[in-house]
């Protein structure tokens, strides 16, 4: 009966008008076709370019991959790549593109060398898309094959071959490998308006060199490389001084390093076949289990596994076999094997390695253990001192979580499992797009719950200026019932492996005191949570400063700029300035958290010690604060006239 239901609800339209289903609605699309009506299954989201994980980069990430898998093959040490005026061109010196099957391998789905292990072991593209989806989504494509004396090159507009020259000798001076250049289709519906960042660029291109030692990447002239791989990405990376020198070890198809830092929590990178999974997997679940275990079985003490890993930075990364991500984009390793073949467990692997590796380390320096033993000490004796307030806390979290009315939650959340292929939401993943709005009391919080999308926002809603945690210790987050609780609804008490949204945006006023609440919940994840800010997840919600408008035309402006020029297009206009959330209406609210939202993404730049940045700005000294915020936390965008 259920199914009879269903059934009948879906030929019925609202208005119950019968649907037509017939021979003319099955439709099949070509390769190109189903990549550009679904880009989400290739590539993710897509973007403008202002957000690391748009589609532009997984574009340049895609074509730069199998470069990498020539070199990881031996093949070509260099690999170069140019950005300009948003075209991009990559070079690499590796074997070619077989000449005959050129055309098919970057244009038809499921085609490529790498189902044929011979040809590439434990390379990062494997399902024959990556070249494909770049080729369907660039308004213009070129690829050029250098190999064996000879050449060809195949030009592509939106996926459609338009040129191909025959194979033909080409002059000595050309040194063999492969040159692809492709400009982003800036189409309505795919990237318009993008824009390439260089730092962005820059970060993807040094963790290809920490990966790939005696690789070089060149991007517009700039050399990338890399002599200690991991050591090198701890060292250039790290916002706090280690507590100890780097430990960092090398075996066959693993490398690890680690250390301890004063700051609270964990904080892993983590690595396969050469690609960052930035949401780790079952690597990184594993690489941090054994060194919990490992550690405690050395010091033999009865150690809690959460003191031990408490401020540890680690790094890992491992080859494997035909990987299994979760996703084409391969940000969250899936395999559980190294082989596909059914060998050796990925957990036990990395678990057998650092089990054996660091206690055979860790013996050897005893001027680091007795450091390590200090810290796992000293995070024993905080945990200990907050023991009698974290058990009531968390209950009380609990039940405010389930009845706070401070929290209006959206129903998916970023730790959900992942859809079934089978599911209608398989092909577009919803929780990516889930986020909580932390705004400054119920005037402004009641617009944006009004105006949210409930499936994917949340809203938390503070109660005037939280307390400045600055120099507090963690026991702040549990005594504190605001912060208790919005730890809570994050889940992020014992990590981020459990994150219940992917954005934590912080939406507050464009007046003084909303810039100071601004800076005391960055304070606030900067103190006790700053993998939360490293990761990606803290963003700021900008909204409109003006609305101009006549009776033929409404503009919303979000800067001095935008106003004189609104004031330049539109005769005769109402200007109303906008001086707070809680004036916009819900109507208009939605547009401004819609698809059209505009977020700044808090970022940490390698030079800015939070130790010493907090100490200096959120202490004594206040006078600097919110330059302080607009020169060093909020990166993505300038908006000091906005501010």
């Amino acid at each position: 009966m259920e199914q009879m239901k269903e059934i009948t609800e879906a030929q019925t339209l609202p208005n119950n008008t019968a649907v037509d289903y017939g021979d003319e609605n099955i439709i099949h699309l070509d390769d190109r076709e189903h990549i550009r009506r679904r880009p989400g299954m290739y590539i993710g989201k897509l973007g403008d370019g202002s957000h690391s994980d748009d589609g532009i980069y997984v574009l340049v990430k895609e074509t730069i991959d199998n470069s990498i898998d020539e070199f990881r093959m031996g093949e070509g040490k260099i690999i170069e790549v140019d950005i300009h005026d948003g075209h991009v061109r990559v070079r690499d010196y590796g074997r070619g593109i077989p000449l005959g099957k050129m055309v098919e391998a970057v244009s038809l789905l499921n085609t490529g060398g790498k189902y044929d292990s011979k040809a590439f072991h434990k390379s990062v593209g494997l399902n024959g898309v990556g070249t494909k989806a770049v080729n369907a989504l660039s308004m213009s494509f070129s690829v050029q094959s250098f190999r064996e004396g000879k050449t060809r090159r195949a030009d592509f507009q939106q996926g459609h071959l338009i040129a191909d020259t025959d194979v033909q000798p080409y002059n000595g001076n050309e040194k063999r490998g492969t040159i692809i250049e492709f400009t982003p289709d800036d189409s309505k519906g795919l990237f318009e308006n993008y824009h390439f960042r260089d730092d962005y660029i820059e970060e993807l291109l040094r963790n290809y060199a920490y990966l790939n030692t005696g690789l070089t990447l060149v991007y517009n002239g700039k050399k990338y490389t890399s002599k200690n791989g991991l050591l090198d990405l701890l060292t250039d990376n790290m916002t706090v001084e280690p507590l100890y020198p780097i430990i960092h070890i090398q075996g066959e198809d693993i490398e690890i390093a680690l250390t301890h830092t004063g700051q609270s929590g964990e904080e892993y990178y983590s690595f396969v076949n050469g690609q960052h999974t930035i949401q780790g997997g079952t690597h990184q679940a594993a690489y941090r289990e054994a060194i919990g275990r490992t550690i405690k079985e050395f010091f033999n003490k009865n150690q809690d596994l959460t003191d031990i890993r408490n401020g540890v930075v680690g790094a890992i990364a491992i080859n494997v076999e035909e990987p299994v991500f979760e996703s084409q984009t391969k940000v969250k390793l899936g395999s559980k094997d190294m082989s596909p073949t059914g060998g050796v467990s990925v957990n036990k692997f990395v678990n057998d390695f650092v089990k054996q590796q660091l206690d055979n380390y860790l013996h050897k320096h005893p001027e680091i253990t007795d450091i390590m033993l200090q810290k796992i000490q000293e995070s024993e004796k905080e945990r200990k001192a907050i023991a009698g307030v974290t058990k009531a806390a968390r209950e009380r979290a609990k039940k405010n979580l389930l009845n706070n009315p401070k929290l209006r939650d959206c129903q998916v959340h970023f730790n959900d499992p992942k859809p079934a292929k089978s599911s209608k939401n398989a092909d577009d993943d919803l929780r990516q797009e889930t986020c909580i709005f932390i705004t400054e009391g119920l005037s402004a919080s009641g617009s944006i719950t009004k105006s949210r999308d409930v499936r994917t926002q949340a809203v938390f809603s503070l109660r005037g200026k939280p307390l400045n945690s600055y120099g507090l210790s963690k026991s702040v987050v549990y005594e504190n019932e605001e912060f208790n609780c919005l730890q809570s609804a994050l889940n992020i008490e014992d990590g981020l492996d459990e994150l219940r949204y992917n954005k934590v945006i912080i939406a507050t006023d464009a007046d003084v005191d909303g810039m100071h609440i601004r800076l005391l919940m960055l304070t606030f994840f900067l103190q006790f949570f700053p993998d939360l800010v490293k990761k990606g997840h803290v963003y700021i919600l900008q909204t409109p400063l003006f609305r101009v408008k006549n009776k033929q035309e409404t503009r919303y402006c979000y800067s001095e700029d935008e106003r004189l020029k609104a004031l330049s297009d539109i005769k005769n206009p109402e200007i109303t300035r906008f001086k707070g959330l809680g004036e916009i209406s819900p109507d208009e609210f939605k547009g401004f958290i819609g698809s059209d939202i505009r977020l700044d993404q808090v970022t940490l730049r390698k030079e800015d010690a939070v130790k010493d940045l907090l100490a200096y700005y959120m202490g004594k000294n206040s006078a600097e604060r919110q330059q302080f915020i607009i020169d060093n936390l909020v990166v993505e965008e300038d908006r000091v006239e906005e501010e």
